[in-house]
């Protein structure tokens, strides 16, 4: 449930920083449609103050002579404001301001400068949009909004507004009319412009100036611009002209002043109240976003680091492993112990399967069945197997079950397999050669996944292949592989004793001990040739259990051997570190790349949002062909791999999330048991012919 509430709250803030990113198109850039039949002729020919409060006929009016009311819209910018700003101040020409409002929300203390220096602000809407193109609804919000905003910076509201995209009065089409007509009826005056400077053209200094200069002594009202893009230009220009309309006797005031209206009267305290709230959701948003930014970068700069370190390193591990034998052979006995519990539909695959194993030592298999209430047990006596005992014990829980079966071994060397696992017949012999090393205590076994016919289990496979082993590669060289898997390990009964066996403090008993065998000071490492086939979910369901506790168990064991980076073993000063940003810290951060890349690919520029996503996607490809071409496996199922980065990534990301926020809940998850299908039949290759057929 956390983790559905962290995604809503993560695509709401999308939402609101969508709707508030006014990435407009400067004003007289938008096609306008040419109908103007509603528009009254003395609408047209009349000034650009246009007056529609009272509801009756429209009032028009002009600037005196010899006076001139600068005017700049879509701001207000951090940037290019306060250069305005000081122009104005150096020449002493109060202007107007028609700002937008998610501006103003962003840049409060600029809007609260404007209205200090004795300026006027007007609206400009929320978001920038046409409003000729809206519905009512979304007009008024458009408005109200805006004044929210003006009066949280201000604590005033303005009665003034100049609609985005807006000309002179006889460029005013029908649709445009209608936003006056409206707009009028809510109490605003709609102020529209005389001369437009073009400043958003970036003409030249000059011919801005030229654009904004009268041609006799009419007052007008200019039209300039102090956001959406470079406004050096219009600085410059400012510079130049008002010290030459001051020379010809112009006079410099605000729309208001001209009118002699109080344009910007005081705001009530609810509605400073109101825009608080709303500029705190947009600036919000804004923080958010920027926070989700730089841990996509974060991310993606992890992945780079983690993929070339997964080239170098596991490249040079499977070339060390096939070049350099651990020591002489290794023929001691080994112990088999399967834990079981209602297993029926795979025990005898499985035992079959171990039982065969070709190794000079001999092996032992001993299934404890931990009170299972099915065949297990009559299938296992039924085999007629000599090599194999059957314990049956009450239902206590798998890492009892194992640890019983290690009591009953009588062996040094132990290897342990679940129920529903087939091993290769030179698997077991495989698995232990590494203990020649007498500074071995565990050793991973490759497991892969049997049942690959569906398209949940090819995403599985190719889990399995680049996920698990090739990490395992990584985490072999570096000294620090976190979980023997319980599918396929071998250990050492001294070290198996030195740890106290396996514990139930954490539902990843595989996980919990092999950190503590690291702890203890025994090497852990990684024998790809010993491999073996398990049973993967076959649901979306049961896929969702198995990882949901694992993610968990996981997160368990790291917390529990936490104080390990404070002991001088390699494991703790490097290995726990290592896993807790590869394992735990980048894949809760991956599912970022995929919420910007949608972000980016609906909101921004599409084309750099797809190169970027599909760079990760090149990255994931040629690891996953590395990943393959080291474990020997065919390439046929990696055409799956686009789709499962779509979906069965998704899947993940919301597991890890879940997992991460009840070990930050502190709750108690009990363990998520898979149902079996016996689908152990699909395993490939000689496996189902020599075991299962």
């Amino acid at each position: 449930m956390l983790a559905i509430i962290t995604f809503v709250l993560l695509g709401t803030v999308v939402i609101v920083e969508v709707y508030t990113d006014a990435g407009f198109s400067p004003d007289g850039t938008t096609p306008r449609s040419e109908v103007d039949d509603a528009v009254p002729e003395r609408v047209k020919d009349g000034g650009p103050v246009i007056d529609m409060r009272e509801g009756g006929q429209p009032e028009s009016y002009r600037m005196p002579k010899n006076t001139i009311a600068l005017t700049f819209d879509d701001g207000p910018d951090p940037k290019w404001t306060p250069k305005i700003l000081d122009i104005l101040a150096k020449y002493h020409a109060p202007s107007t301001f028609f700002v937008v409002g998610t501006q103003v929300a962003r840049n409060p203390e600029l809007t609260e400068r404007i209205v200090r220096e004795g300026h006027e602000v007007g609206a400009h809407t929320f978001t920038h949009p046409d409003l000729a193109r809206l519905p009512e609804w979304r007009r008024d919000l458009e408005n109200s909004q805006t004044q929210l905003s003006i009066a949280y910076a201000t604590g005033r509201s303005t009665v003034m507004l100049r609609p985005p995209y807006s000309s002179f009065p006889d460029a005013l089409t029908d649709d445009d009319y209608s936003t006056v007509e409206q707009v009028g009826q809510e109490g605003y005056l709609t102020v529209l412009d005389d001369m437009d400077s073009e400043d958003w053209q970036r003409p030249g200094v000059n011919q801005i100036v030229k654009n904004a200069t009268p041609s006799n002594d009419d007052g007008e009202i200019i039209l300039f611009h102090d956001a959406g893009g470079d406004r050096q230009e219009s600085i410059d220009a400012l510079d130049k002209l008002i010290p030459q309309l001051q020379a010809r006797g112009f006079k410099f005031t605000t729309v208001g002043g001209a009118m002699n209206l109080d344009v910007n009267p005081q705001a009530s305290t609810a509605d400073v109240w109101r825009g608080t709230a709303l500029a705190w959701t947009v600036r919000g948003a804004d923080g958010v976003l920027r926070i989700l930014w730089w841990l996509m970068i974060t991310a993606g700069a992890l992945i780079a680091v983690r993929t070339l370190i997964l080239f170098v390193f596991a490249w040079a591990h499977a070339r060390q492993r096939r070049r350099t034998p651990w020591g002489p052979p290794m023929n001691e006995p080994v112990t088999i112990v399967v834990p079981a519990y209602n297993e029926e539909k795979n025990i005898g695959a499985a035992v079959k399967s171990l039982a065969r194993s070709r190794h000079e030592g001999g092996v032992e298999v001993v299934v404890v069945d931990d009170g299972s209430t099915d065949k297990t047990a009559e299938i296992i006596k039924n085999l007629g197997l000599p090599n194999v005992r059957l314990i049956e014990v009450p239902n206590s829980g798998k890492a009892s079950a194992l640890n019983t079966g290690v009591a009953f071994a009588r062996t040094e060397m132990i290897v342990m397999v679940d129920a529903d696992t087939v091993v290769e017949p030179d698997s077991i012999h495989r698995l232990i050669q590494p203990f020649a090393d007498e500074t071995v205590g565990a050793v991973a076994g490759n497991v892969k996944v049997a049942n690959r016919r569906g398209l949940i289990g090819k995403w599985q496979h190719i889990e399995y292949v680049i996920g698990f082993n090739l990490d395992r590669r990584l985490y072999d060289t570096m000294g620090c592989i976190p979980t023997i898997p319980g599918a396929l390990g071998g250990f050492r009964r001294t070290a198996l004793s030195q740890v106290g066996g396996l514990s139930e403090d954490t539902l990843a008993e595989d996980t919990d001990l092999t950190m503590a065998i690291h702890r203890a000071g025994w090497r852990v490492v990684y024998e790809e040739s010993a491999r073996s086939y398990t049973e993967a979910p076959a649901t979306l369901r049961m896929l969702w259990k198995q990882r949901y506790r694992w993610s968990y168990g996981t997160m368990q064991a790291m917390w529990k051997h936490r104080h390990a980076v404070r002991e001088k073993t390699r494991f703790g000063r490097g290995g726990l570190p290592l896993i807790a940003l590869f394992s735990v810290a980048l894949p809760l951060l991956a599912p970022l790349i995929d919420i910007m890349a949608v972000y980016g690919f609906l909101f921004l520029d599409r084309l750099v949002t797809l190169i970027g996503w599909g760079a990760m996607m090149v990255v994931q490809v040629i690891t996953a062909v590395l990943a393959f071409r080291l474990d020997r496996e065919r390439l046929r199922p990696l055409w799956t791999l686009p789709l499962q980065q779509v979906v069965y990534r998704q899947v993940m990301y919301v597991v890890l999330l879940h997992s991460a926020f009840t070990a930050l809940t502190g709750r108690r998850l009990h363990w998520q048991r898979v149902h079996r299908t016996g689908e152990l039949a699909s395993a490939p290759g000689r496996i189902a012919r020599d075991v299962v057929g």
